[in-house]
């Protein structure tokens, strides 16, 4: 299920860059002001701000687009009224899709992604009549130039991660939600104890991005579903659009893309 959980690791694996730099900078500042506002500024005391912020330094986010969504998040700037939402539901080719947004305006919202779906063939659905059919876990990913496969797995058994992958030059670990910061922190420490001089601990270096270049909990299908060569182009431009909407943080859905389109790009 590598690569095919998560919408961004599809693209991923297809090669698609992502031209409006400016809307991802606005959707992960998004991500980083709820958390800021829900748990506030520090995130050394805040999780989720911490994993908002990583993720952002992951993007290679600016410094000072990050400070000032944190500072809108707390109230010392001007920000608007955010919330978090979900909406989960079925697509072109009967696969299973759940989104996770931030919006001001939920209406305009639900009005807008509403419209978008059914235009395309797809169906919202009522709260849990698709997340049932997905598992909720959290995902870390980082490169093998960091920390071999072998030391790695070392690791995360003992901090207690339910799997490992390694594909290409990328490890992925899957964690019980509730073990996800202990295997975080178990990892982190591994690496800057190998490396002392060129690992620092999160918060310590802004000039090199962080370790983990992919740090969530995500929506892990139980299932994949395979359609055939049309049938999943119609699905992977449904799931563009969605995600191109301003509101989509994260898209997941239980679509299995074969490798010849994967290799296409």
């Amino acid at each position: 299920m590598a690569g095919h959980s998560h919408w961004s690791s599809i693209k991923h694996k297809k090669g698609v860059a992502d031209a409006k730099r400016g809307k991802k900078f606005s959707k992960l500042a998004k991500h980083i002001m709820v958390a800021a506002r829900n748990g506030g500024g520090n995130p050394a005391d805040n999780l989720k701000l911490r994993y908002a912020i990583e993720r952002a330094r992951a993007e290679f986010m600016p410094k000072d687009s990050i400070e000032r969504a944190v500072k809108k998040g707390t109230g010392d700037l001007d920000g608007g009224d955010l919330v978090e939402l979900s909406y989960e539901g079925i697509g072109p080719g009967g696969i299973s899709f759940i989104l996770e947004i931030v919006t001001d305006n939920r209406n305009r919202s639900a009005s807008e992604l509403r419209n978008l779906i059914e235009k395309r063939g797809g169906n919202l659905g009522k709260a849990g009549s698709v997340t049932w059919k997905f598992d909720r876990r959290g995902v870390l990913e980082l490169s093998r130039d960091v920390i071999g496969e072998d030391d790695l797995f070392e690791v995360v058994t003992e901090a207690g991660a339910e799997d490992l992958s390694t594909e290409g030059e990328t490890h992925q670990v899957t964690t019980a939600v509730e073990d996800f910061d202990v295997v975080r922190e178990a990892i982190q420490s591994r690496v800057d104890s190998d490396n002392p001089k060129e690992d620092k601990a999160w918060g310590e270096s802004d000039d090199k991005p962080p370790l983990f270049s992919r740090l969530e909990v995500s929506w892990i299908p139980q299932n994949l579903i395979a359609l055939d060569e049309s049938g999943t182009q119609s699905a992977l431009n449904f799931l563009n659009i969605l995600e191109d909407h301003d509101d989509v943080q994260n898209l997941f859905c239980d679509l299995e893309v074969p490798d010849t389109l994967l290799n296409e790009e």
